[in-house]
């Protein structure tokens, strides 16, 4: 899978190493597992999907992680993302406002050890304010705007990564830069998401297609 990830531009020795460590089968139903390491988005659930491995190591690649990073993830989903940025060194503050899942993430990460993500049932909309100010901020959900308590969450010279449009499904991988107390903001490409539901999103969503 991670040989794969190179001729789509995928370079980021780091995040190659990291993705090569976390077994993405171990994240999917066993009956999706053959298919565990294919590009592709697979069902978890919920009308959720992990994204495919080129998804998630794009945007691991533009969030620029580092050991010891506070990292604030949007959308738990299976927990793949969250193990990934874990084996990059970063400490995880993961949400995801879906009970099951949530479970089934946090069962997850202590079988798994990744002692160092923490998993939050919540309206992630809201961040989580009192482990903040984070390094990084990663959104793995689409909404119209970019929630406020989002960004009052990101530390000084933070990043964010947050697909955002006003249409569902149909936004902008957007990169937020915090630098002297000014957002920058910086467009990566189209995405397709799930809604970023919440107080600061959407009210309904829409299968999850990244």
């Amino acid at each position: 899978m991670v040989e794969s990830l190179r001729p789509k531009g995928i370079e980021d020795r780091a995040v190659l190493q990291a993705m090569g460590k976390v077994k993405r089968h171990l994240f999917v139903d066993e009956a999706l597992q053959p298919q565990a390491y294919s590009d592709n988005a697979l069902p978890i659930g919920y009308g959720q999907t992990i994204s495919k491995p080129s998804r998630v190591a794009g945007m691991t690649v533009a969030l620029q992680v580092g050991p010891g990073m506070r990292v604030l993830e949007i959308g738990t989903g299976s927990g793949y993302q969250a193990a990934v940025l874990a084996e990059m060194g970063a400490r995880v503050f993961t949400v995801e406002r879906i009970k099951p899942l949530y479970l089934s993430a946090l069962e997850r990460m202590v079988r798994l050890r990744y002692f160092q993500v923490k998993v939050k049932l919540s309206d992630g909309t809201m961040g989580w304010p009192e482990k903040g100010p984070f390094d990084r901020i990663l959104v793995t959900a689409g909404g119209p705007d970019i929630p406020a308590p989002l960004l009052n969450q990101l530390d000084e010279s933070g990043i964010m990564i947050i697909p955002v449009g006003r249409k569902k499904r149909e936004q902008g991988l957007t990169r937020i830069r915090k630098q002297e107390g000014k957002w920058y903001r910086q467009n990566l490409g189209r995405a397709s998401f799930v809604d970023l539901v919440g107080s600061h999103g959407w009210k309904t969503e829409q299968p999850k297609t990244g």
